[in-house]
Order: C-alpha cells, then sequence, then structure tokens
C-alpha cells in the first residue's frame, strides 16, 4: 500500500495537531477544493457510464453498488435515494456491502478481506449479464470489491470501477475505470475525506444522469411520481403551473383527470390532447416528455385519430433518414403573440432565445428569456432527433421568460444542415405543425454569423468549434463559402481536427516515428489511461463504441495549452489549423473578390476561448496578404437570427 496516493503523507497538513481551528477548516476547504476538478477530469468516462446504464436499465437490466466501509455506505445510500427522488422501484439500483446491512452502522471487522463473500452476496440478488455493477474502492484494491467484479465479468455483467489511485488494480479488470486523483487525505489515509467526498459525487452523476435520460426529468424538474401525498400534491400542481402557465386551480383539475400522474398531465396539457392519448404518447415515447411532444408522430387522421389541437390538418409525406415519416400539419389559426424567436442550431447545442421588440428603435429587442438544448443539424443526427432539440430549447426559453408557449410574431432559425431547400422545407414544415410562428425563415447557421457579427449583414465568417468553415456575403448579395466537408473529408483548424492530430502525434511518439511530446502524458490522463497503446480502446470502443466526434473535440483546448508552453509538436499542429482557417477565408474573400478592409466575424467554442489562436489565425491571414477591417468576436449567433427575425418583420410592415 506503500506506493496509494491514499495512503500518502499530505505535507500540508504535517502540523495538523498544531491547527487552530480556523486554520484547520481553511486547511480542510482548501483540500476539499481538489475533489471537484479531480472528478470533473473523469468527464468523458463518467458520460460513458451513464449512457451504458440507462441502456441496460432500458433493456431491463439494474445498477448493482459494490463497496466496502465508506465506499459500500455511500453506494447503499445512493441506491436508497433513488426510488422515493425518481419513483423506480427499490430493485433497480441496490448498494451490496462488505458484512451486510449490519456494516452501515458499525464496522464488520475482515468482511472486505474475503472476496468469496462478495460472490455470495450477488448471487443472493441474481446478478445476471443484463446488469451493471460498480466495484467502489478508494485503494482500487478491496478484495471484496474485487472478487466482485470478478464474479461479475464471469456472468457477463458491464463491470465498472471507481478509485482514486491512477494505477489501481482494479482498473485493468473492469470495462470502464472512473479514476478520480484526489491526491492525500487531510488525515493520512482517511478515505471517507476527499475520497468519500469523490464518491458521492460520482455516484449522484451516474444516477441522476442515467434517470434524466430514462425520462426521470422536464428541463431540471422531477417529473416522474404521483401525487400521493399532501406534499407530492403541492409539488405536482407547481410544476404544471410552473410549465403549462395555468393558474392554482386549473391545474389541479388537470391533475384530477391524469389520475394524479404528472406526466400525464404535462403531456396532455402542452400537447392539447387527451389524457388517454397522453398516456399512450408517453408509453411510445418510453417516458420521454420531450420525445412524446415532439412534432414528428406517425399517425394517420383516416385511421379516426384526433389532430393535435382540433384543427384542421393537412397530411404531409416527407422523408427523413431513410425512413419514411407521416407529420400531420394543423394549419396555423392561433393568434401570434407580441414577439420574435431568434435560434441558432449546430452540431453541438441549440439555442433559443425569446425577445420584444422595441418598437421606439428599429431594429432593437429585449431578451426575454434563453433556452439551450443539444444538437440540431438534421444531417448528423436525422429529422426527429433534431426537432426533439428544437422543441426543448424553445420550451426552455419561454419558461425563463415566465410566459406560456405560445406562437409568435416571427421566427428566424439558422440551423447547421439546413443548406439545401429540401430541408429547409422540412423545417418549416415542423414550425406549421407546432405553430411556432406567424412568420418563419430558415436559414443555415453560418448566416447568422454575418448578421450578428458584421456591421451590415455582409462580409465572412469563420467558425471553428467541433467542425469549421468560412462563409461570406458580399455587399451584393452573392454568396460563398469554403470548409464545412465535415470531419471526415475536412473540418481542417476545427477542435476534432487538433485532437485528431495531437492523438496521432501521440501515436507516432509511442512507436518512435515521431518526436516526444508533451501531449502524450496530459492526454493519457485526462483520458484516465496510462499507455498510449490504450488509446485505441478509448477512442474505437471506450465501453461504448468509442469517443464520440464531440468528446473528441472537446479535447482541443489540451492541445493549445501545450502549445501555448511551447511543446514543438503541439505549436505545429496549432499552426498548422490556423493556417487552414487562413486558406478558408481567403478563399471565399477571392471567390467574392472583397476588397481589404472586409468586415470578419470570428466565432466556434475553439476561436472563442482561444486568444492565441485568434491571433495565429490573423498572423495568418496577414501572411497571405488578406487584410479584414473590422474583427468581431461572436459569442451569442442566435442574436443574428432575433436580427433576421427583425427584418423579416419590417419587410412585411413596407
Amino acid at each position: 500500500m506503500d506506493h496509494l496516493q491514499t495512503e500518502a503523507r499530505n505535507p500540508d497538513s504535517a502540523n495538523l495537531d498544531e491547527l487552530t481551528a480556523i486554520e484547520f477548516v481553511h486547511l480542510m476547504n482548501a483540500e476539499d477544493g481538489k475533489v471537484v476538478p479531480a472528478v470533473a477530469s473523469q468527464a468523458e468516462v463518467i458520460a460513458r457510464a451513464i449512457e451504458v446504464i440507462a441502456d441496460r436499465m432500458r433493456a431491463g437490466g439494474r445498477l448493482i453498488y459494490v463497496g466496502a466501509g465508506t465506499s459500500g455506505r455511500l453506494g447503499v445510500l445512493d441506491a436508497t435515494e433513488c426510488p422515493p427522488t425518481f419513483s423506480v422501484p427499490p430493485g433497480l439500483v441496490i448498494g451490496v456491502i462488505a458484512g451486510g446491512p449490519a456494516a452501515l452502522t458499525k464496522a464488520v471487522e475482515g468482511a472486505e478481506d474475503q472476496p468469496e463473500l462478495a460472490e455470495r452476496d450477488l448471487s443472493a440478488i441474481s446478478l445476471s449479464a443484463a446488469d451493471v455493477l460498480v466495484g467502489i474502492a478508494s485503494s482500487g484494491r478491496t478484495p471484496y470489491v474485487l472478487g466482485a467484479i470478478a464474479y461479475a465479468r464471469r456472468l457477463g455483467a458491464f463491470t465498472i470501477g471507481f478509485s482514486c489511485n491512477a494505477d489501481a488494480e482494479l482498473i485493468p479488470l473492469v470495462d470502464l475505470a472512473i479514476t478520480p486523483v484526489v491526491g492525500p487525505e487531510v488525515l493520512s489515509g482517511s478515505t471517507r475525506l476527499k475520497a468519500g467526498t469523490a464518491t458521492k459525487l460520482v455516484l449522484n452523476q451516474l444516477t441522476t444522469g442515467a434517470m434524466v435520460c430514462l425520462g426521470k426529468a422536464f428541463g431540471n424538474l422531477m417529473v416522474d411520481l404521483r401525487a400521493s401525498n399532501e406534499k407530492l400534491r403541492a409539488r405536482t400542481n407547481r410544476i404544471v403551473r410552473l410549465l403549462t402557465g395555468v393558474d392554482r386551480e386549473e391545474a389541479a383539475a388537470l391533475l384530477t383527470r391524469c389520475n394524479g400522474e404528472l406526466k400525464t398531465a404535462l403531456v396532455s396539457a402542452l400537447a392539447r390532447v387527451p389524457p388517454a392519448e397522453a398516456r399512450v404518447r408517453l408509453e411510445a415515447a418510453g417516458g420521454q416528455i420531450r420525445t412524446a411532444l415532439s412534432s414528428i408522430v406517425t399517425r394517420s387522421v383516416s385511421e379516426g385519430e384526433p389532430s393535435i389541437s382540433g384543427a384542421p390538418s393537412l397530411t404531409l409525406q416527407v422523408t427523413m433518414n431513410s425512413t419514411e415519416k407521416r407529420i400531420e400539419q394543423p394549419r396555423n389559426e392561433a393568434i401570434a403573440i407580441d414577439a420574435i424567436l431568434g435560434i441558432d442550431g449546430g452540431g453541438t447545442h441549440t439555442v433559443a432565445l425569446l425577445a420584444q421588440v422595441n418598437r421606439q428603435e428599429a431594429g432593437a429587442w429585449t431578451v426575454l428569456g434563453r433556452g439551450e438544448a443539444g444538437p440540431s443539424n438534421i444531417q448528423a443526427i436525422g429529422a426527429a432527433r433534431a426537432f426533439q432539440s428544437l422543441d426543448e430549447a424553445v420550451v426552455k426559453a419561454f419558461a425563463a421568460a415566465g410566459m406560456p408557449q405560445r406562437p409568435v410574431r416571427a421566427a428566424c432559425l439558422g440551423l447547421a444542415g439546413a443548406g439545401r431547400e429540401e430541408d429547409r422545407q422540412l423545417v418549416r414544415q415542423w414550425a406549421a405543425h407546432i405553430q411556432l410562428a406567424a412568420e418563419v425563415e430558415v436559414t443555415t447557421d453560418v448566416q447568422l454569423l454575418l448578421s450578428a457579427g458584421t456591421p451590415e449583414g455582409w462580409g465572412v465568417a469563420i467558425v471553428a468549434g467541433t467542425g469549421s468553415i468560412a462563409f461570406g456575403q458580399s455587399p451584393d448579395g452573392r454568396s460563398a463559402r469554403a470548409g464545412g466537408w465535415g470531419y471526415l473529408l475536412g473540418d481542417e483548424g476545427s477542435g476534432y481536427a487538433l485532437t485528431l492530430a495531437a492523438l496521432q502525434a501521440v501515436a507516432r511518439m509511442a512507436d518512435e516515428r515521431g518526436p516526444a511530446t508533451s501531449l502524450a502524458p496530459v492526454l493519457l490522463n485526462r483520458l484516465g489511461i496510462k499507455q498510449p497503446q490504450e488509446l485505441i480502446r478509448a477512442v474505437y470502443r471506450g465501453g461504448l463504441g468509442g469517443l464520440d466526434r464531440t468528446a473528441l473535440a472537446a479535447l482541443a483546448p489540451i492541445v493549445l495549452e501545450e502549445a501555448e508552453r511551447n511543446d514543438a509538436v503541439a505549436g505545429a499542429i496549432v499552426q498548422n489549423g490556423a493556417d487552414e482557417l487562413a486558406l478558408a477565408v481567403a478563399a471565399v474573400v477571392r471567390q467574392l473578390t472583397l476588397a481589404p478592409g472586409f468586415p470578419l466575424a470570428i466565432a466556434g467554442g475553439l476561436l472563442l476561448g482561444s486568444a492565441s489562436y485568434r491571433e495565429k489565425l490573423l498572423q495568418a491571414l496577414a501572411n497571405r496578404q488578406v487584410q479584414p477591417g473590422p474583427v468581431r468576436l461572436v459569442h451569442e449567433p442566435a442574436e443574428g437570427a432575433l436580427h433576421l427575425a427583425c427584418d423579416r418583420l419590417s419587410t412585411l410592415s413596407q
């Protein structure tokens, strides 16, 4: 045990017994402050664990925590809190502690040293291949936990290991290892302190994240509950009022009609359907309110099913991801409220801004509410998921404004993947179906950048986030683009491209085909692995099909940081990325024959988050004699959508 960080002496607390009470408190607070970054370093692994747990639960599996001492008690605590919090059966999440229930309140000596007892305890709860087992051991070497992992692997269960030591014995034994290294404890070896805090944080994320994936939340509200007592009746009434805008009496009447079922009440009210249909929708959507409210519903009026809101409907035939869907499109007869919507939908997230137009100042507005959701690139994730994200962002924007959702006067949607007219038409059909706005404009997400980031709406926009693209428009309305070919064919200079180049450099270093680089230890540590050879599993498999494009792009700041620390390999990668972005801008300028001094809008998380990367881009442009004039950073592209929505209203009023 001498090599374990969890057992090491902490030099900052060497004189612990000499501290005053206030000095002790300051020391403990400083040490506890190290826990959150340690847990954050495991974000990608924890996310994959959440997805595995949710997938197994959907298929009928369970989540089983196994631990000894503090680790076991925390597992039992988290499991015990799931039924009242998420209305799940008590057996869905189970905590198993060495020594049995008696060990919850009193130490059972020697129980953690007997791996064979773990097999007995897990056999008693009928552990199976359908389950997920999380072995919790701060040291990473507890025999009881290692025995549980070995037994679970033999049965075919998915195994996750938790330890606060980077070289824990359990790491090579599990399918997925979560290892937040919190360092030596203030009181040497007392892992109920920082290690215990890290354990609680991770377990909170595992169960809460899985339950959210399973539809136990709507926005940030707990909605999978029945109003079975006075407290829950008050809570459900408040949630109904918050999300639908009805008063207390109307909410109570709605819940009564829905037999106290909060989810049913919300779907019934928001989709304007009877409780029986709301239950059918929820069942078909796997309990997900957002999906149940989605406008993409396979229905047939000819079969006698009611159309939404009782409005006359036109059945449209569309194709999405090679799967034929039927969309009922109600004719927009609702009266629009005096507001506008601006929506920016990309490959990583979607933002909706609800705003009030300032009638005293042309083109001005006041933002009332902002909503954010997941990606909405139709080409990348399909129309159904894209529209679900758009739905969610709009609902959140109205909720943030404290307003019930209603059609607005005008909406502009700037969406990645909406470059073709047929795609834009599909979005317009969706917008008409949900009665989004009286007037709807659909354009590409890059068009928003010019609207938000250039003085007169023309110039060049360069984007580098997960992907990359340059887009421009001349004063006479001509447009051009360069890049945007996607991660297989292009996206040079993007977060994904920088990370991919960095990982390739690490692989070349491991083979002695390339120079040494500080990228290797930093990236391996962030990915929770020890050897470059483990990159194959982390990237291609990673327990769940590997790291996706977004997860890889999220590692790009590491490349930028190492470049700033003068690592030659990282510096070359970053410089090449800046050169590629400059080439894209230069290509657009050349196609549009823009004169020096053209406006340049800069956007995308990678460029916005790194001043040094922006400086390299501007220098690369100067090296090519490309001379932009005003350069503006666009932090909120959805504001460009509000500009275009205002323009739409102005055009209509003329």
